[in-house]
């Protein structure tokens, strides 16, 4: 009886180091689904310009509230590859568009600082903590409002979410998550970008159609976060280094005094298309 009690109780703490032994870091090649989808997923999350550039006197403050489209994303981009072959769609379909307030103040010089913060309240099991910072510096070409802008941006923060295991994938038997716990999992969609955007007047200076480019550096981090039916952990980090052009249009409307109305077209050309609508208003 003895050796049965300590043959049980070696197998019990083997099962203990092997669930405390599953975390790893995957670094995934840039031709990966893995990679792919952290591309998608970066194109509506990055901190673009929204609406026409211009010029701000120094002290002059705007708010404005922007909505985002979230495209949705491709089975097959979802379906992993490197990082954990074999396992079906991971869920990152959970919001349709999200809302982004901003602030933007101008400073001397012709520079316009801004920030925006997403507060981590959850909404249909998604949890975000985002913060957006941008400066930019605009030039007039001529004497008819013409305006080139050049601006550099960064989108930092926290997604919370059950991508890998959400609820009903607990009770399909033909899945690895069959009778775990939803998981938790943590997604840094880091951000960093330079655009130019070139604006102009049309209609007594009331529309003003916009164009850009730029080039964005994704520097996404991904943990899995969910126990199975045995309690085993499986926190798997997930790393990998992108860059990703895009491209992007639109116009702003000045529908009333201190209102602006704005919508964008934006496109990282292989990854993603979406859309953004925003209003803002001139406080000072």
């Amino acid at each position: 009886m003895r050796y049965v009690v300590l043959a049980a109780a070696a197998l019990l703490a083997a099962r203990a180091s092997a669930a405390g032994g599953q975390q790893r870091l995957c670094t995934p090649t840039s031709d990966s689904h893995e990679a792919q989808l952290f591309a998608a997923l970066a194109a509506p999350i990055a901190y673009a310009t929204a609406e026409a550039p211009g010029r701000m006197a120094p002290g002059a403050v705007r708010v404005a509230l922007e909505g985002t489209y979230l495209p949705n994303i491709d089975e097959t981009i979802r379906t992993p590859t490197q990082c954990r072959p074999g396992k079906g769609p991971e869920h990152t379909d959970l919001l349709s568009a999200f809302p982004r307030p901003r602030a933007m103040l101008g400073l001397p010089g012709g520079v316009v600082a801004e920030a925006s913060w997403i507060p981590p309240i959850r909404l249909n099991g998604v949890k975000s903590n985002l913060v957006g910072l941008s400066v930019a510096r605009g030039f007039s070409l001529g004497e008819r409002g013409t305006v080139l802008t050049l601006r550099a941006h960064g989108t930092f923060g926290l997604i919370r979410a059950a991508i890998t295991c959400p609820e009903e994938e607990l009770q399909n038997p033909s899945s690895e998550c069959f009778q775990g716990t939803p998981s938790d999992d943590r997604y840094h969609p880091t951000t960093i970008g330079l655009e130019g955007v070139f604006g102009w007047p049309l209609g007594g200076g009331r529309v003003r159609p916009f164009v850009g480019a730029g080039l964005n550096l994704l520097r996404p981090r991904f943990q899995v976060n969910f126990t199975n039916q045995f309690g085993e952990l499986d926190d798997t980090k997930i790393r990998v280094n992108l860059t990703r052009g895009a491209l992007f249009g639109g116009a702003t409307w000045a529908a009333a005094r201190g209102l602006g109305l704005s919508g964008e077209i934006y496109g990282a050309p292989g990854d993603a298309v979406t859309g953004r609508v925003m209003a803002s208003y001139a406080v000072r």
